[in-house]
């Protein structure tokens, strides 16, 4: 075991090492490269063998379409040139940098990792659909998925078709997110599964993680020697017969290592239609109403996670024909659609929603949408085009659909323009959706029956009670289908609010957010965000537990 006065000199001599290679560096007018920190893509490394790799001081640590990363300990020496112009002859385009021999022979010890591969790497995972239904077929369960990797025999096998396990496990068990957490010493591999995250595995190798953040870097890419700033990019998948699914990126910086965050964009998930959202059929009435308007303003308003971006989409399915323009400006785009043109915020350019917003204007569309309201510059615009013939959809952050008129308020908008412009408020929260596989019916007590057949008999008059006069309680048992937690998918749960006259002269009158809910439950009918949960319980869609996670303790059926 090294003494301490061992360590100390081993670390000076690092030190006069990488030195001396950025003194080499600037001389011979090249970047400089430590690569004590940096992963290293083990399928690049083939470009170079390793015996000429070896010879000429020289590796390849990343391969992204045709741009590949090329380590050199002096890029002048002719045997390096040789192997520079031999990867420059197969079409690819050389990025040089130059390293100290630690650095070398970190690469270089990655060889034994590294086997032949004929997959090109291309920013595009072409994942074969009878190897991929074979893996779903094994992964319906997150401890297949945790065996999968475990028993994974990475020293023979490129790495990435861990990630392969890793996605076909995530799409086998329907999770929308994909987390990668290391610690000290190992990495936690998290599936975000109808809203609640589930451990897949927490003992996974921190070299095998690194392979892994390696080559999400690569397909994503992002920069491989940024380990100490946040980055974004995307991933697309290839499953053959024009289905494409795409990945969402965000690694940021943590205490042990850079953290993954993966959100799964699968195209189906927006093609739902307004019913298959969750929409009542009352509130599906009205919302259609409100989508045959020329002009004026939606707001959708939620948390993160909520669904607003599928019920947007909705709407601009529905709106969308030859002979409408519709623009967006969204931060960031999610979900690509046909025959809408879609913008992305981008800083950078100074292209922000505010911005954006007044060069849509200048395009003469019919229809906008805006990602989010968040200042008021974009809140002024948005407004004002609403007003001036345009139909304008987006959302802004509040708890309720009251909450948006006070949001807009706190953003500089003056409540004289928020009810001319403003036509529907939609509120909204998912609950998990029991599964009908195994679902049971529940024992109901006389106290809740009571409660129940009062609840439903104040109902106001546009809901149909008949619907909901012979209803069952059903309670989640648990089976392989669902992955034994009892819940299969999400259901929506929505509160409308109307903007009427008589609620425009609440708010000139300087009404508030509590008496603009008393007046549109008690003389408009609103049902809201709690009453259509339970309506959704009396359906058998969800549970009480459901409900009252979401909304609160369940007041509704104490009035």
């Amino acid at each position: 075991m090294a003494t301490k006065a061992e360590d100390t000199l081993l670390k000076m001599n690092r030190e006069a090492e990488e030195r001396d290679a950025q003194r080499r560096a600037e001389r011979l007018a090249f970047p400089y490269l430590d690569l004590a920190l940096l992963p290293i893509e083990t399928d690049a490394l083939l470009l170079v063998p390793e015996k000429e790799a070896i010879d000429a001081k020289i590796a390849a640590i990343e391969n992204k379409s045709k741009d590949v990363v090329l380590v050199v300990f002096d890029p002048s020496d002719p045997k390096a040139l040789a192997q520079i112009k031999a990867v420059e002859a197969k079409g690819l385009k050389p990025k040089i940098f130059v390293v100290s021999m630690s650095s070398l022979k970190k690469a270089w010890d990655f060889y034994k990792f590294a086997v032949k591969s004929t997959e090109p790497l291309t920013g595009r995972i072409n994942i074969d659909k009878d190897r991929l239904s074979a893996l779903k077929e094994k992964l319906i369960r997150l401890d297949d998925v945790h065996q999968a990797i475990t028993t994974f025999d990475y020293r023979n096998n490129p790495t990435g078709q861990i990630l392969e396990i890793v996605l076909a496990g995530a799409m086998a068990n329907r999770a929308s997110d994909i987390h990668f957490e290391p610690g000290e010493k190992q990495t936690r591999i998290r599936y975000r599964i109808d809203g609640d995250l589930r451990d897949v595995m927490s003992d996974l190798d921190m070299n095998i993680y690194k392979h892994l953040l390696s080559r999400i870097k690569l397909l994503a890419d992002l920069k491989l020697n940024v380990g100490d700033k946040a980055q974004d990019g995307r991933i697309t998948i290839g499953f053959g017969e024009g289905k494409d699914i795409e990945l969402r990126v965000a690694i940021a910086p943590s205490e042990y290592g850079e953290v993954i965050v993966m959100r799964i964009l699968d195209p189906s998930v927006i093609n739902l239609s307004m019913a298959q959202l969750g929409f009542r059929p009352d509130d599906l009435k009205i919302v259609e109403t409100e989508l045959k308007r020329p002009n004026g303003m939606i707001l959708n308003t939620g948390p993160t996670g909520s669904g607003k971006t599928t019920t947007l989409y909705a709407f601009l399915r529905e709106k969308a024909s030859p002979d409408s323009k519709i623009i967006t400006i969204e931060d960031p785009i999610e979900y690509h659609l046909e025959g809408i043109e879609q913008t992305q915020v981008d800083p950078e350019a100074d292209y922000t929603f505010a911005n954006g917003l007044r060069s849509m204007m200048r395009q003469d569309p019919d229809i906008i949408l805006i990602g989010e309201i968040r200042d008021k510059e974009t809140a002024e615009i948005a407004i004002q085009a609403s007003l001036t013939g345009h139909l304008v959809f987006s959302t802004v952050h509040a708890n309720r659909a009251s909450g948006a008129i006070p949001r807009l308020e706190d953003l500089g908008v003056r409540t004289t323009s928020i009810g001319p412009a403003m036509n529907l408020i939609i509120a909204q929260r998912l609950l998990k959706r029991l599964c009908v596989d195994c679902k049971k019916k529940a024992a109901i007590s006389d106290e809740m029956k009571s409660k129940l057949e009062k609840f439903v008999a104040g109902l106001p008059a546009r809901v149909n009670k008949d619907d909901y006069k012979n209803f069952d309680i059903y309670e989640p048992v648990g089976c392989e289908k669902c992955g034994g937690t009892g819940y299969k998918g999400r259901v929506g749960i929505y509160e409308l609010l109307k903007i009427t006259k008589e609620i425009e002269e609440i708010l000139t009158n300087g009404g508030g957010e509590i008496q603009i809910d008393e007046f549109a439950k008690e003389k408009e009918g609103m049902v809201n965000m709690q009453e259509d949960g339970i309506l959704k319980v009396i359906q058998g869609l969800t549970t009480f537990d459901e409900v009252e996670k979401i909304t609160g303790p369940l007041e509704e059926l104490e009035n």
